[in-house]
């Protein structure tokens, strides 16, 4: 790559663009023979696992990204104070229907935020498909039983993370629309386009002033075969048993590392995903990934020698899952300090092969960003779109910052999200290094121009 370089020098031809592609050329070079995302997102799975916030799993994935980080040699690395949620899943999750004298076992997660069940709960199921339905439905329908939401994702619809947005209500705010109704207790069918037999977990709310009742998920298997049951027998009972619960807050953290610039170091750059999980599985995709894609980022340049215009900061946020305190804590104390930030860019959609980027910026900014379509054109980037950029990096939104999500294909990514199948083994060790030096890139692109 230097003998390239040094005959373009020679004829006189190295143009900034040209500088650039040789740049990110190396930088994919470096990636993909002497990365250490895998290796990392190993460790991170199979020695820590699932880190739920305010676990002494998260605890540990703390100081495990404290380290790591360091071992690059940033300038600086700390920690920010983070009050989180300390919910437990408990022993007990346990659900089956019965009907006509026969028994059958349903596979099903408590969602995160839940009231456990205080013994075993039987009432009769009623199925809906919106929230809408239950005032139609009535409390002289809805009172006393278990509501049944059953909205499959919608499979027309290209980009999964749209066909999520439109199911994910039923699980967010079900359990208190069905409580206004005399409800006792929600299941939800898991949101992802798979059949199998894998409940997928994630966050549910509660009203403040009002009915608390128990809430999990179903596998869309057993969605399925609960419908059909149904069909059969409308008078059908299901039993369900959960012993979570919700316990005081505790402080944990960001973990942040400071790389700091030479022309700008008052300005800064976030590049970051989540450390936290769900309990349920390894937490690989979602967002492991993310945490090794931006820990490469500043490996990479280190290894490179390269000399940042301003500050890029690494930042391993915690609680996305349950809360977002962690983004929004950033994002207060930058407020508050009068931080500058040029751009943010978050890895959250899991460590399948990169597509592009998803802007959420002003109009020059990504007009900025799509002139660089022919230096990503080579690595096949070619997504380069308004829309959703993370959910760490959102509160900093204030109509000057450049928020970016990295965009890989996610038409398997919620085969894995929050669900036992979200594991190590599952992440493709090539497609994930190129989502890093896809990120690695950028930022380069993003200090050198912005």
């Amino acid at each position: 790559m230097r003998h390239l370089f040094f005959a373009f020098a020679m004829f006189g031809a190295v143009t900034a663009q040209t500088q650039d592609s040789l740049f990110i050329a190396q930088i994919f070079e470096n990636t993909l023979t002497h990365g250490d995302c895998h290796d990392n997102l190993r460790v991170l799975c199979k020695d820590i696992g699932p880190r739920l916030s305010g676990s002494p799993a998260a605890e540990k994935a703390i100081q495990w990204g404290k380290s790591t980080l360091e071992s690059y040699q940033p300038d600086s690395v700390f920690l920010q104070e983070v009050t989180v949620p300390h919910w437990v899943r408990g022993q007990v999750e346990k659900a089956s229907m019965h009907s006509n004298g026969q028994k059958a076992s349903l596979a099903i997660s408590a969602l995160g935020g839940s009231i456990g069940t205080d013994g075993l709960l039987e009432a009769e199921i009623i199925e809906v498909k919106k929230l809408e339905q239950l005032a139609e439905l009535g409390e002289e329908k809805v009172k006393g039983k278990i509501v049944f939401f059953n909205r499959a994702l919608d499979p027309v619809l290209i980009n999964t993370g749209m066909a999520y947005g439109g199911a994910n209500d039923q699980r967010s705010y079900g359990a208190a629309e069905a409580a206004k109704f005399g409800a006792v207790g929600v299941l939800v069918r898991s949101l992802t386009h798979a059949l199998d037999e894998k409940p997928h977990t994630g966050s549910m709310y509660y009203l403040e002033d009002g009915r608390k009742i128990p809430a999990a998920a179903i596998s869309t298997v057993d969605a399925n075969n609960l419908h059909q049951a149904l069909k059969s027998n409308p008078r059908l009972t299901v039993s369900l048993e959960l012993d979570c619960e919700l316990l005081p807050d505790v402080v944990q953290h960001n973990v942040i590392a400071e790389f700091r610039g030479t022309q700008a170091p008052e300005e800064y750059i976030v590049v970051g995903g989540h450390l936290d999980s769900w309990d349920i599985g390894e937490g690989a995709h979602d967002d492991g990934a993310g945490i090794v894609h931006s820990i490469e980022v500043l490996k990479n340049l280190k290894d490179l020698n390269y000399q940042p215009k301003h500050t890029i900061r690494i930042v391993l946020f915690i609680n996305e899952e349950n809360g977002n305190n962690g983004g929004k804590t950033y994002a207060n104390i930058a407020k508050a300090k009068k931080e500058k930030h040029i751009a943010a860019l978050e890895s959250d959609m899991g460590g399948f092969v990169p597509r592009g980027f998803s802007m959420e910026t002003t109009d020059e900014q990504a007009d900025a960003i799509r002139a660089w379509n022919e230096l990503f054109e080579p690595y096949n980037l070619h997504t380069f779109r308004r829309g959703w950029s993370g959910v760490d990096i959102r509160p900093l939104k204030n109509g000057s910052t450049a928020l970016i999500g990295l965009v890989p294909d996610n038409q398997r990514y919620f085969d894995f999200h929050h669900s036992a199948n979200d594991t190590f083994e599952n992440v493709h060790k090539r497609e994930l290094e190129l989502g890093a030096a896809s990120m690695t890139a950028l930022i380069y692109l993003i200090d050198q121009h912005f």
